[in-house]
């Protein structure tokens, strides 16, 4: 299927590892400059290596930046260095967010906090930051990586859940006021994935359940139609799917990705 996304431009964040370095490889991949967000500058480094290791191309066209999205400033930064180094902005793919998961009796207040402020207030800001360029422009692509949790809240992940919940919310809000500018802004919410992210979420959740890691996969796959974690590859195709012409009508919409586990509508 032919995306026509040559030459144009994408922010990752989250962009070092998992879901979002998946989304940038399958960006540069088609052909766009990318500019990859993360708080770690060695592990944005080895992104930037695994991205154009992984697809011949134009080295130049992977941008590492290091900023922290809790921090409206680096926001700003991000904004900033984006228009600087690639000209304009296209794409957005927000992807930064972790969350601690545990007994809801054993999370602090600032367990929450620390969740809503990177992920929740983090994508907010980054919409907030890059939305005027493309509406300057008449055209923009945003894609939120949210998280079945959204939906279905699992006791053990509560921070995290809520988070989501309040992302799919507002994802499907700004779009109506978006869309009048020809912005199209979405979310995918994958199930369990095959992260280092996850393998940590897992450890978290045996020692509040009481059991081992082994448990809480057998429990995890076996609640799974499909039988399986979803692969960051399955994310970034849908992602890649989303920010191209081909979806031209979807607007506000959230798009589950979770071999089927998450039950209703």
């Amino acid at each position: 299927m032919e995306l026509n996304l040559t030459g144009k431009t994408a922010i990752v964040t989250g962009g070092s590892a998992g879901i979002g370095l998946a989304c940038a490889t399958a960006l540069f991949a088609e052909g766009v400059s990318v500019l990859i967000v993360g708080r770690n500058p060695q592990r944005l480094e080895q992104a930037a290596e695994v991205i154009t290791a992984a697809v011949a191309g134009d080295k130049d066209r992977v941008l590492p930046i290091v900023a922290d999205l809790t921090d409206a400033g680096d926001v700003q930064r991000v904004e900033t260095g984006a228009i600087k180094r690639l000209g304009r902005i296209d794409i957005l793919i927000n992807c930064a967010g972790s969350a601690r998961a545990g007994a809801f009796f054993e999370l602090s207040d600032q367990d929450f906090l620390d969740a809503w402020k990177l992920k929740l207030l983090g994508y907010i800001r980054m919409v907030r930051a890059v939305v005027p360029h493309m509406a300057a422009r008449k055209d923009g692509r945003i894609v939120n990586i949210i998280g079945a949790a959204g939906r279905t809240p699992p006791a053990t992940f509560l921070a995290g859940s809520t988070t989501n919940a309040a992302l799919i919310n507002f994802t499907r809000g700004i779009s109506k006021e978006l869309a009048r500018d020809n912005i199209r802004i979405n979310a995918i919410s994958p199930g369990s994935t095959v992260t280092e992210r996850s393998k940590r979420l897992v450890r978290q959740t045996a020692a509040a359940k009481g059991i081992s890691v082994d448990e809480v996969m057998a429990e995890t796959v076996g609640s799974i139609p499909t039988g399986r974690l979803v692969e960051p590859s399955e994310v970034a195709d849908l992602a890649l799917f989303l920010v191209s012409d081909r979806a031209a009508s979807i607007t506000g919409a959230e798009i589950l990705l979770d071999g089927g586990r998450t039950p209703g509508m």
